[in-house]
Protein backbone atom coordinates (compact mmCIF):
# COMPACT_ATOMS: atom_id res chain seq x y z
CA UNK A 1 0.00 0.00 0.00
CA UNK A 2 2.82 2.39 0.85
CA UNK A 3 4.48 1.77 -2.51
CA UNK A 4 1.24 2.51 -4.33
CA UNK A 5 0.86 5.71 -2.31
CA UNK A 6 4.42 6.61 -3.24
CA UNK A 7 3.61 6.12 -6.93
CA UNK A 8 0.54 8.38 -6.63
CA UNK A 9 2.59 10.98 -4.80
CA UNK A 10 5.28 10.82 -7.45
CA UNK A 11 2.74 11.38 -10.24
CA UNK A 12 1.17 14.28 -8.32
CA UNK A 13 4.58 15.69 -7.56
CA UNK A 14 5.62 15.56 -11.24
CA UNK A 15 2.40 17.28 -12.28
CA UNK A 16 2.90 19.95 -9.64
CA UNK A 17 6.41 20.65 -10.87
CA UNK A 18 5.19 21.11 -14.44
CA UNK A 19 2.74 23.76 -13.21
CA UNK A 20 5.17 25.22 -10.69
CA UNK A 21 7.89 25.72 -13.29
CA UNK A 22 5.77 28.46 -14.85
CA UNK A 23 4.71 30.12 -11.55
CA UNK A 24 6.27 32.49 -9.05
CA UNK A 25 9.13 31.40 -6.75
CA UNK A 26 6.74 31.54 -3.79
CA UNK A 27 4.30 29.17 -5.50
CA UNK A 28 7.11 26.87 -6.56
CA UNK A 29 8.30 26.66 -2.96
CA UNK A 30 4.74 26.05 -1.76
CA UNK A 31 4.47 23.12 -4.19
CA UNK A 32 7.71 21.63 -2.87
CA UNK A 33 6.56 21.99 0.73
CA UNK A 34 3.21 20.41 -0.14
CA UNK A 35 4.92 17.51 -1.89
CA UNK A 36 7.16 16.86 1.11
CA UNK A 37 4.23 17.12 3.54
CA UNK A 38 2.18 14.65 1.50
CA UNK A 39 5.13 12.28 1.38
CA UNK A 40 5.70 12.50 5.15
CA UNK A 41 2.00 11.96 5.80
CA UNK A 42 1.88 8.86 3.61
CA UNK A 43 5.14 7.42 4.93
CA UNK A 44 5.03 8.19 8.63
CA UNK A 45 1.67 9.48 9.84
CA UNK A 46 -1.05 7.50 8.04
CA UNK A 47 0.36 3.99 8.64
CA UNK A 48 0.07 2.72 12.20
CA UNK A 49 3.83 2.12 11.84
CA UNK A 50 6.13 3.29 9.06
CA UNK A 51 7.76 0.63 6.94
CA UNK A 52 11.36 0.20 8.11
CA UNK A 53 12.86 -2.02 5.43
CA UNK A 54 16.23 -0.97 4.09
CA UNK A 55 14.79 -0.36 0.63
CA UNK A 56 12.35 2.16 2.13
CA UNK A 57 15.23 4.35 3.27
CA UNK A 58 16.90 4.26 -0.14
CA UNK A 59 13.60 5.21 -1.76
CA UNK A 60 13.07 8.06 0.70
CA UNK A 61 16.57 9.40 0.08
CA UNK A 62 15.88 9.57 -3.66
CA UNK A 63 12.70 11.54 -3.03
CA UNK A 64 14.49 14.02 -0.72
CA UNK A 65 17.32 14.47 -3.21
CA UNK A 66 14.81 15.22 -5.95
CA UNK A 67 13.25 17.92 -3.78
CA UNK A 68 16.68 19.42 -3.13
CA UNK A 69 17.40 19.55 -6.87
CA UNK A 70 14.16 21.46 -7.36
CA UNK A 71 15.11 23.87 -4.56
CA UNK A 72 18.47 24.55 -6.24
CA UNK A 73 16.58 26.21 -9.10
CA UNK A 74 14.63 28.64 -6.88
CA UNK A 75 15.77 32.30 -6.76
CA UNK A 76 16.00 32.66 -2.97
CA UNK A 77 16.41 36.44 -3.05
CA UNK A 78 13.00 36.75 -4.71
CA UNK A 79 11.23 35.17 -1.72
CA UNK A 80 9.48 37.05 1.08
CA UNK A 81 10.96 36.85 4.57
CA UNK A 82 8.54 34.13 5.70
CA UNK A 83 9.09 32.15 2.51
CA UNK A 84 12.82 32.46 2.97
CA UNK A 85 12.46 30.98 6.47
CA UNK A 86 10.36 28.19 4.94
CA UNK A 87 13.06 27.63 2.33
CA UNK A 88 15.95 27.56 4.79
CA UNK A 89 14.09 25.28 7.18
CA UNK A 90 13.03 22.80 4.50
CA UNK A 91 16.46 22.71 2.92
CA UNK A 92 18.19 22.17 6.26
CA UNK A 93 15.81 19.33 7.19
CA UNK A 94 16.05 17.64 3.76
CA UNK A 95 19.84 17.78 3.74
CA UNK A 96 19.92 16.16 7.17
CA UNK A 97 17.50 13.40 6.13
CA UNK A 98 19.74 12.55 3.19
CA UNK A 99 22.89 12.64 5.33
CA UNK A 100 21.35 10.36 7.98
CA UNK A 101 20.51 7.74 5.36
CA UNK A 102 23.87 8.05 3.59
CA UNK A 103 25.63 7.53 6.93
CA UNK A 104 23.56 4.44 7.81
CA UNK A 105 22.11 6.06 10.95
CA UNK A 106 18.89 4.08 10.48
CA UNK A 107 20.85 0.91 11.21
CA UNK A 108 21.26 2.10 14.82
CA UNK A 109 17.67 2.81 15.96
CA UNK A 110 18.49 3.07 19.68
CA UNK A 111 20.58 4.95 22.21
CA UNK A 112 21.32 4.93 25.96
CA UNK A 113 17.73 5.86 26.80
CA UNK A 114 16.08 3.31 24.54
CA UNK A 115 14.71 3.63 21.04
CA UNK A 116 11.81 2.23 19.04
CA UNK A 117 11.06 -0.37 21.73
CA UNK A 118 10.79 2.23 24.53
CA UNK A 119 9.03 4.78 22.31
CA UNK A 120 6.15 2.32 21.96
CA UNK A 121 5.97 1.87 25.73
CA UNK A 122 5.71 5.64 26.14
CA UNK A 123 3.09 5.81 23.41
CA UNK A 124 0.90 3.49 25.50
CA UNK A 125 0.82 6.13 28.26
CA UNK A 126 -0.65 8.72 25.87
CA UNK A 127 -3.61 6.74 24.53
CA UNK A 128 -6.88 8.61 24.98
CA UNK A 129 -9.64 6.54 26.54
CA UNK A 130 -12.32 6.78 23.87
CA UNK A 131 -13.40 4.03 21.44
CA UNK A 132 -11.75 5.59 18.39
CA UNK A 133 -8.34 6.01 20.03
CA UNK A 134 -8.47 2.58 21.63
CA UNK A 135 -9.40 0.93 18.32
CA UNK A 136 -6.45 2.59 16.58
CA UNK A 137 -4.24 1.55 19.47
CA UNK A 138 -5.36 -2.05 18.99
CA UNK A 139 -4.29 -1.81 15.34
CA UNK A 140 -0.88 -0.57 16.45
CA UNK A 141 -0.58 -3.43 18.92
CA UNK A 142 -1.41 -5.88 16.15
CA UNK A 143 1.12 -4.34 13.74
CA UNK A 144 3.93 -4.10 16.28
CA UNK A 145 5.27 -7.61 15.72
CA UNK A 146 6.08 -6.99 12.05
CA UNK A 147 7.47 -3.54 12.89
CA UNK A 148 9.75 -5.04 15.56
CA UNK A 149 11.06 -7.67 13.17
CA UNK A 150 11.89 -4.94 10.64
CA UNK A 151 13.82 -3.01 13.29
CA UNK A 152 15.68 -6.15 14.35
CA UNK A 153 16.60 -6.80 10.69
CA UNK A 154 18.06 -3.29 10.44
CA UNK A 155 20.09 -3.85 13.60
CA UNK A 156 21.36 -7.16 12.20
CA UNK A 157 22.46 -5.32 9.06
CA UNK A 158 24.20 -2.81 11.33
CA UNK A 159 26.10 -5.62 13.01
CA UNK A 160 27.31 -6.83 9.61
CA UNK A 161 28.49 -3.33 8.61
CA UNK A 162 30.05 -2.45 11.96
CA UNK A 163 27.42 0.26 12.67
CA UNK A 164 26.03 -0.36 16.15
CA UNK A 165 25.43 1.35 19.44
CA UNK A 166 28.48 0.93 21.71
CA UNK A 167 28.34 -2.02 24.09
CA UNK A 168 29.01 0.28 27.06
CA UNK A 169 25.51 1.79 26.85
CA UNK A 170 23.68 -1.49 26.20
CA UNK A 171 24.68 -3.76 29.06
CA UNK A 172 22.45 -3.55 32.12
CA UNK A 173 19.49 -2.06 30.28
CA UNK A 174 17.66 -5.34 29.69
CA UNK A 175 15.23 -4.48 32.48
CA UNK A 176 13.19 -2.20 30.19
CA UNK A 177 12.55 -5.06 27.79
CA UNK A 178 12.05 -7.60 30.59
CA UNK A 179 9.10 -5.60 31.93
CA UNK A 180 7.28 -6.38 28.68
CA UNK A 181 7.85 -10.15 28.90
CA UNK A 182 4.68 -11.13 30.74
CA UNK A 183 2.80 -14.39 31.00
CA UNK A 184 -0.54 -12.67 31.60
CA UNK A 185 -1.55 -9.87 29.21
CA UNK A 186 -3.12 -7.93 32.08
CA UNK A 187 0.37 -7.45 33.56
CA UNK A 188 1.74 -5.85 30.40
CA UNK A 189 2.35 -2.07 30.32
CA UNK A 190 0.46 -2.12 27.02
CA UNK A 191 -2.75 -3.18 28.76
CA UNK A 192 -2.91 -0.07 30.98
CA UNK A 193 -4.99 2.03 28.55
CA UNK A 194 -7.81 -0.52 28.96
CA UNK A 195 -7.96 -0.14 32.74
CA UNK A 196 -10.45 2.24 34.38
CA UNK A 197 -12.34 2.98 31.18
CA UNK A 198 -14.87 5.82 31.47
CA UNK A 199 -18.57 4.99 31.95
CA UNK A 200 -19.31 6.77 28.68
CA UNK A 201 -18.11 3.58 26.96
CA UNK A 202 -20.84 0.88 27.26
CA UNK A 203 -19.85 -2.12 29.34
CA UNK A 204 -20.24 -4.48 26.36
CA UNK A 205 -17.83 -2.33 24.37
CA UNK A 206 -15.40 -2.25 27.28
CA UNK A 207 -15.45 -6.03 27.47
CA UNK A 208 -14.80 -6.44 23.74
CA UNK A 209 -11.94 -3.92 23.82
CA UNK A 210 -10.28 -5.67 26.74
CA UNK A 211 -10.72 -9.10 25.19
CA UNK A 212 -9.16 -7.89 21.95
CA UNK A 213 -6.31 -6.26 23.88
CA UNK A 214 -5.50 -9.45 25.78
CA UNK A 215 -5.49 -11.44 22.57
CA UNK A 216 -3.23 -9.09 20.61
CA UNK A 217 -0.80 -8.54 23.51
CA UNK A 218 -0.46 -12.30 23.98
CA UNK A 219 -0.04 -13.15 20.30
CA UNK A 220 1.71 -10.11 18.80
CA UNK A 221 3.26 -7.75 21.37
CA UNK A 222 4.80 -10.11 23.94
CA UNK A 223 6.26 -12.37 21.19
CA UNK A 224 7.81 -9.27 19.58
CA UNK A 225 9.57 -8.33 22.81
CA UNK A 226 10.62 -11.95 23.35
CA UNK A 227 12.22 -11.99 19.91
CA UNK A 228 13.92 -8.67 20.56
CA UNK A 229 15.17 -9.74 24.02
CA UNK A 230 16.69 -12.91 22.53
CA UNK A 231 18.37 -10.95 19.72
CA UNK A 232 19.48 -8.21 22.14
CA UNK A 233 21.17 -10.59 24.59
CA UNK A 234 22.49 -13.28 22.25
CA UNK A 235 23.57 -11.29 19.19
CA UNK A 236 23.47 -7.51 19.52
CA UNK A 237 25.29 -6.90 22.81
CA UNK A 238 28.03 -9.49 22.09
CA UNK A 239 28.56 -8.05 18.60
CA UNK A 240 28.23 -4.36 19.49
CA UNK A 241 31.10 -1.90 19.13
CA UNK A 242 33.61 -2.04 21.95
CA UNK A 243 34.79 1.52 21.33
CA UNK A 244 32.58 4.37 22.56
CA UNK A 245 33.67 6.82 19.84
CA UNK A 246 31.61 7.09 16.65
CA UNK A 247 34.75 7.96 14.67
CA UNK A 248 36.02 4.40 15.29
CA UNK A 249 33.14 3.03 13.21
CA UNK A 250 33.14 2.95 9.37
CA UNK A 251 32.68 6.49 8.05
CA UNK A 252 32.46 7.73 11.62
CA UNK A 253 34.52 10.91 11.29
CA UNK A 254 32.42 12.17 8.37
CA UNK A 255 29.24 11.28 10.23
CA UNK A 256 30.34 13.02 13.44
CA UNK A 257 31.22 16.20 11.54
CA UNK A 258 27.76 16.09 9.97
CA UNK A 259 26.16 15.62 13.39
CA UNK A 260 28.04 18.64 14.74
CA UNK A 261 26.74 20.67 11.79
CA UNK A 262 23.18 19.46 12.27
CA UNK A 263 23.04 19.92 16.03
CA UNK A 264 24.66 23.37 16.03
CA UNK A 265 23.19 24.45 12.63
CA UNK A 266 26.59 26.11 12.14
CA UNK A 267 29.81 25.22 10.32
CA UNK A 268 32.02 24.12 13.22
CA UNK A 269 34.64 21.40 13.54
CA UNK A 270 34.81 19.07 16.55
CA UNK A 271 38.07 20.79 17.50
CA UNK A 272 36.41 24.23 17.50
CA UNK A 273 33.62 22.94 19.73
CA UNK A 274 36.19 21.42 22.09
CA UNK A 275 38.11 24.72 22.36
CA UNK A 276 34.97 26.76 23.11
CA UNK A 277 34.11 24.21 25.78
CA UNK A 278 37.49 24.53 27.49
CA UNK A 279 37.15 28.33 27.54
CA UNK A 280 33.63 28.19 28.99
CA UNK A 281 34.68 25.64 31.63
CA UNK A 282 37.48 27.98 32.80
CA UNK A 283 35.18 31.02 32.92
CA UNK A 284 32.39 29.28 34.83
CA UNK A 285 34.86 27.70 37.25
CA UNK A 286 35.94 31.17 38.41
CA UNK A 287 32.31 32.14 39.10
CA UNK A 288 31.74 28.94 41.04
CA UNK A 289 34.81 29.52 43.18
CA UNK A 290 33.56 33.04 43.98
CA UNK A 291 30.35 31.55 45.42
CA UNK A 292 32.31 29.03 47.48
CA UNK A 293 34.18 31.98 48.97
CA UNK A 294 30.90 33.87 49.49
CA UNK A 295 29.36 31.09 51.64
CA UNK A 296 32.53 30.83 53.70
CA UNK A 297 33.28 27.19 52.93
CA UNK A 298 36.74 26.17 54.08
CA UNK A 299 38.05 23.45 51.82
CA UNK A 300 38.89 22.64 48.22
CA UNK A 301 36.57 22.81 45.22
CA UNK A 302 36.31 19.02 45.24
CA UNK A 303 35.43 19.03 48.95
CA UNK A 304 32.69 21.58 48.32
CA UNK A 305 31.21 19.33 45.63
CA UNK A 306 31.31 16.40 48.07
CA UNK A 307 29.53 18.59 50.63
CA UNK A 308 26.78 19.42 48.13
CA UNK A 309 26.40 15.78 47.09
CA UNK A 310 26.13 14.44 50.62
CA UNK A 311 24.56 17.02 52.93
CA UNK A 312 20.92 16.03 53.70
CA UNK A 313 19.74 19.67 53.64
CA UNK A 314 19.93 19.59 49.84
CA UNK A 315 17.76 16.50 49.29
CA UNK A 316 14.14 15.43 49.64
CA UNK A 317 13.11 12.30 51.46
CA UNK A 318 9.97 11.47 49.45
CA UNK A 319 9.01 11.71 45.76
CA UNK A 320 6.00 13.84 46.71
CA UNK A 321 8.24 16.40 48.41
CA UNK A 322 10.43 16.72 45.32
CA UNK A 323 7.39 17.13 43.05
CA UNK A 324 5.97 19.80 45.36
CA UNK A 325 9.25 21.71 45.36
CA UNK A 326 9.33 21.61 41.56
CA UNK A 327 5.70 22.71 41.36
CA UNK A 328 6.30 25.66 43.67
CA UNK A 329 9.23 26.89 41.60
CA UNK A 330 7.22 26.45 38.40
CA UNK A 331 4.37 28.60 39.70
CA UNK A 332 6.80 31.25 40.92
CA UNK A 333 8.21 31.49 37.40
CA UNK A 334 4.71 31.58 35.89
CA UNK A 335 3.99 34.73 37.88
CA UNK A 336 6.96 36.55 36.37
CA UNK A 337 6.49 35.62 32.70
CA UNK A 338 4.33 38.62 31.62
CA UNK A 339 7.17 40.99 32.50
CA UNK A 340 9.44 39.23 30.02
CA UNK A 341 7.11 38.00 27.26
CA UNK A 342 4.37 39.76 25.34
CA UNK A 343 2.93 36.51 24.01
CA UNK A 344 2.37 33.37 26.08
CA UNK A 345 1.05 29.98 24.88
CA UNK A 346 -2.58 28.95 25.36
CA UNK A 347 -1.73 25.41 26.45
CA UNK A 348 -0.83 24.72 30.07
CA UNK A 349 1.58 22.24 31.64
CA UNK A 350 1.73 19.98 34.66
CA UNK A 351 4.45 18.56 36.90
CA UNK A 352 4.70 14.77 37.05
CA UNK A 353 7.29 12.04 37.72
CA UNK A 354 9.36 10.34 35.04
CA UNK A 355 7.57 7.03 34.24
CA UNK A 356 8.83 4.23 36.52
CA UNK A 357 9.85 2.07 33.58
CA UNK A 358 12.35 4.67 32.35
CA UNK A 359 13.43 6.39 35.56
CA UNK A 360 16.49 4.28 36.57
CA UNK A 361 18.54 5.27 33.51
CA UNK A 362 16.81 8.59 32.77
CA UNK A 363 18.03 12.15 33.28
CA UNK A 364 16.92 14.37 36.17
CA UNK A 365 14.02 15.84 34.22
CA UNK A 366 12.49 16.18 30.79
CA UNK A 367 9.69 17.99 28.99
CA UNK A 368 6.95 15.93 27.33
CA UNK A 369 5.07 18.11 24.81
CA UNK A 370 1.33 18.56 25.05
CA UNK A 371 -1.25 19.12 22.35
CA UNK A 372 -4.21 21.49 22.46
CA UNK A 373 -5.76 19.62 19.54
CA UNK A 374 -5.67 16.35 21.50
CA UNK A 375 -6.61 17.87 24.85
CA UNK A 376 -3.24 17.11 26.43
CA UNK A 377 -1.24 19.53 28.55
CA UNK A 378 2.54 19.57 28.42
CA UNK A 379 4.31 17.71 31.20
CA UNK A 380 7.39 18.75 33.12
CA UNK A 381 8.79 15.39 34.18
CA UNK A 382 10.85 15.26 37.37
CA UNK A 383 12.86 12.11 38.08
CA UNK A 384 11.92 10.88 41.57
CA UNK A 385 13.99 7.70 41.31
CA UNK A 386 17.08 7.59 43.56
CA UNK A 387 16.31 10.75 45.56
CA UNK A 388 19.88 11.09 46.91
CA UNK A 389 20.86 11.86 43.31
CA UNK A 390 18.29 14.70 42.90
CA UNK A 391 19.66 17.82 44.65
CA UNK A 392 17.34 20.72 45.36
CA UNK A 393 19.93 23.36 44.49
CA UNK A 394 19.65 22.52 40.76
CA UNK A 395 15.84 22.37 40.77
CA UNK A 396 15.31 26.05 39.81
CA UNK A 397 17.58 25.60 36.77
CA UNK A 398 15.88 22.33 35.82
CA UNK A 399 12.45 23.97 36.03
CA UNK A 400 13.47 27.04 34.03
CA UNK A 401 14.87 24.72 31.34
CA UNK A 402 12.22 22.02 31.04
CA UNK A 403 9.06 24.01 31.85
CA UNK A 404 9.07 27.81 31.54
CA UNK A 405 10.45 29.90 30.03
CA UNK A 406 12.22 26.92 28.45
CA UNK A 407 10.76 24.01 26.55
CA UNK A 408 7.06 24.34 27.37
CA UNK A 409 6.95 28.01 26.39
CA UNK A 410 8.99 27.60 23.21
CA UNK A 411 7.44 24.36 21.95
CA UNK A 412 3.86 25.37 22.75
CA UNK A 413 4.23 28.71 20.97
CA UNK A 414 5.66 26.86 17.97
CA UNK A 415 2.68 24.49 17.95
CA UNK A 416 0.32 27.47 18.01
CA UNK A 417 1.91 29.37 15.10
CA UNK A 418 -0.54 30.38 12.39
CA UNK A 419 -0.02 30.93 8.68
CA UNK A 420 3.03 28.66 8.43
CA UNK A 421 3.42 25.18 6.89
CA UNK A 422 2.73 22.27 9.21
CA UNK A 423 6.33 21.06 9.07
CA UNK A 424 7.42 24.33 10.71
CA UNK A 425 5.21 23.56 13.72
CA UNK A 426 6.54 20.00 13.97
CA UNK A 427 10.25 20.61 13.44
CA UNK A 428 12.50 20.84 16.48
CA UNK A 429 16.10 21.92 16.00
CA UNK A 430 18.21 21.21 19.03
CA UNK A 431 20.51 24.23 18.72
CA UNK A 432 17.49 26.51 18.89
CA UNK A 433 15.27 24.59 21.32
CA UNK A 434 17.96 23.51 23.75
CA UNK A 435 19.83 26.77 23.32
CA UNK A 436 16.65 28.65 24.23
CA UNK A 437 16.04 26.43 27.27
CA UNK A 438 19.59 27.04 28.52
CA UNK A 439 19.10 30.77 27.88
CA UNK A 440 15.99 30.40 30.06
CA UNK A 441 18.21 29.16 32.91
CA UNK A 442 20.44 32.21 32.45
CA UNK A 443 17.39 34.49 32.32
CA UNK A 444 16.23 33.05 35.64
CA UNK A 445 18.84 35.15 37.45
CA UNK A 446 17.43 38.31 35.91
CA UNK A 447 13.92 37.14 36.87
CA UNK A 448 14.96 36.65 40.51
CA UNK A 449 14.34 32.88 40.60
CA UNK A 450 17.61 31.94 42.32
CA UNK A 451 17.20 32.91 45.98
CA UNK A 452 20.27 31.40 47.71
CA UNK A 453 23.99 31.14 46.92
CA UNK A 454 23.50 27.39 46.63
CA UNK A 455 20.81 27.81 43.98
CA UNK A 456 23.09 30.22 42.11
CA UNK A 457 25.82 27.58 42.37
CA UNK A 458 23.27 25.08 41.05
CA UNK A 459 22.64 27.41 38.12
CA UNK A 460 26.38 27.55 37.47
CA UNK A 461 26.75 23.78 37.83
CA UNK A 462 24.04 23.32 35.18
CA UNK A 463 25.80 25.83 32.94
CA UNK A 464 29.11 24.07 33.63
CA UNK A 465 27.41 20.78 32.78
CA UNK A 466 26.56 22.12 29.31
CA UNK A 467 30.04 23.60 28.89
CA UNK A 468 31.56 20.23 29.82
CA UNK A 469 29.50 18.67 27.06
CA UNK A 470 31.44 20.73 24.52
CA UNK A 471 34.57 19.04 25.85
CA UNK A 472 33.51 15.44 26.53
CA UNK A 473 31.37 14.91 23.41
CA UNK A 474 34.15 15.60 20.89
CA UNK A 475 36.58 14.17 23.45
CA UNK A 476 34.90 10.75 23.28
CA UNK A 477 33.79 10.77 19.66
CA UNK A 478 36.80 12.38 17.97
CA UNK A 479 39.75 12.51 20.38
CA UNK A 480 39.98 9.08 21.94
CA UNK A 481 38.64 9.83 25.42
CA UNK A 482 37.48 6.86 27.49
CA UNK A 483 34.08 6.65 29.14
CA UNK A 484 35.64 6.91 32.60
CA UNK A 485 37.73 9.89 31.56
CA UNK A 486 34.55 11.70 30.48
CA UNK A 487 32.69 10.76 33.68
CA UNK A 488 35.59 12.02 35.80
CA UNK A 489 35.76 15.31 33.88
CA UNK A 490 32.05 15.87 34.46
CA UNK A 491 32.21 14.86 38.13
CA UNK A 492 35.25 17.05 38.85
CA UNK A 493 33.73 20.19 37.34
CA UNK A 494 30.04 20.03 38.29
CA UNK A 495 27.98 19.35 41.41
CA UNK A 496 25.89 16.77 39.56
CA UNK A 497 25.54 13.50 41.43
CA UNK A 498 27.83 10.68 40.30
CA UNK A 499 24.74 8.76 39.18
CA UNK A 500 23.69 11.64 36.94
CA UNK A 501 27.22 12.13 35.61
CA UNK A 502 27.21 8.48 34.51
CA UNK A 503 23.76 8.54 32.89
CA UNK A 504 24.65 11.76 31.08
CA UNK A 505 27.92 10.45 29.66
CA UNK A 506 26.11 7.33 28.45
CA UNK A 507 23.56 9.55 26.73
CA UNK A 508 26.31 11.40 24.85
CA UNK A 509 27.92 8.11 23.83
CA UNK A 510 24.70 6.94 22.22
CA UNK A 511 23.73 10.28 20.66
CA UNK A 512 26.83 11.77 18.98
CA UNK A 513 26.82 15.54 18.66
CA UNK A 514 23.47 16.31 20.30
CA UNK A 515 25.01 17.35 23.60
CA UNK A 516 26.93 20.27 22.07
CA UNK A 517 23.77 21.99 20.81
CA UNK A 518 22.77 23.44 24.21
CA UNK A 519 25.71 25.70 24.94
CA UNK A 520 26.32 26.70 21.32
CA UNK A 521 22.66 27.72 20.99
CA UNK A 522 22.62 29.63 24.28
CA UNK A 523 25.81 31.51 23.41
CA UNK A 524 24.32 32.58 20.07
CA UNK A 525 21.05 33.82 21.63
CA UNK A 526 22.93 35.74 24.32
CA UNK A 527 25.24 37.19 21.65
CA UNK A 528 22.22 38.40 19.64
CA UNK A 529 20.58 39.91 22.74
CA UNK A 530 23.81 41.72 23.61
CA UNK A 531 23.99 43.07 20.05
CA UNK A 532 20.37 44.29 20.21
CA UNK A 533 20.93 45.98 23.58
CA UNK A 534 24.06 47.71 22.29
CA UNK A 535 22.48 48.89 19.04
CA UNK A 536 19.10 49.97 20.45
CA UNK A 537 20.16 51.32 23.84
CA UNK A 538 17.19 52.72 25.79
CA UNK A 539 14.85 51.62 23.00
CA UNK A 540 15.59 47.93 23.61
CA UNK A 541 12.48 46.11 24.91
CA UNK A 542 13.09 42.69 26.44
CA UNK A 543 9.53 41.50 25.74
CA UNK A 544 9.79 42.46 22.07
CA UNK A 545 13.14 40.71 21.77
CA UNK A 546 11.90 37.48 23.33
CA UNK A 547 8.74 37.49 21.22
CA UNK A 548 10.88 38.01 18.11
CA UNK A 549 13.16 35.07 18.95
CA UNK A 550 10.21 32.74 19.52
CA UNK A 551 7.70 33.88 16.91
CA UNK A 552 9.04 31.74 14.06
CA UNK A 553 9.35 28.48 15.96
CA UNK A 554 12.48 26.38 15.90
CA UNK A 555 14.86 27.80 13.26
CA UNK A 556 18.55 27.34 12.42
CA UNK A 557 20.84 29.75 14.26
CA UNK A 558 21.95 31.33 10.98
CA UNK A 559 18.30 32.10 10.24
CA UNK A 560 17.74 33.51 13.72
CA UNK A 561 20.78 35.76 13.38
CA UNK A 562 19.49 37.20 10.11
CA UNK A 563 16.01 37.78 11.63
CA UNK A 564 17.40 39.59 14.68
CA UNK A 565 19.75 41.79 12.67
CA UNK A 566 16.92 42.78 10.31
CA UNK A 567 14.76 43.62 13.32
CA UNK A 568 17.51 45.75 14.84
CA UNK A 569 17.87 47.68 11.59
CA UNK A 570 14.10 48.23 11.37
CA UNK A 571 13.96 49.40 15.00
CA UNK A 572 16.77 51.88 14.38
CA UNK A 573 14.99 53.30 11.33
CA UNK A 574 12.06 54.20 13.55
Amino acid sequence: MIRSLFFVLFVVFAAQQEVAAQSSPARQLAHLIAADSAFQQAEFYEPVFPSMKQGDFIRRKAFYQDLLRQMDELPVNALSEQDRINYEMLRFVLEDRVAEIENDAYLVPLNAEGGWYTDFILAATRVRKNPESLERYLKRLDAFYDYALQQIALMQKGLQKGRTAPRAILEGRENVVDRCLVTRPEESPFYKPFLDLPPSIPSEKQDSLRMAAKEVIATRVTPAYLAFAKFWKEQYIPGAAKSIGITDQPGGRKYYEQRIHYFTTLDMSPEEVYQIGQEEVARIRKEMEAIIKEVGFEGSFREFLDFLRNDPQFYCTTPEQLLKEASFIAKKIDGKLPAYFGKLPRNSYGVSPVPDLLAPTYTGGRYSPGSLANGRAGQYWVNTYNLPARPLYVLPSLTLHEAVPGHHLQISLAQEMEGVPQFRRRTYLSAFGEGWALYGEWLGEEMGIYTTPYERFGKLTYEMWRACRLVVDPGMHAMGWTRQQAIDFMANNTALSLHECTTEIDRYIGWPGQAVSYKIGELKIRELRQLAEKELGDHFDIRDFHDLVLENGSVPLFTLERIVKQWIAAQKER
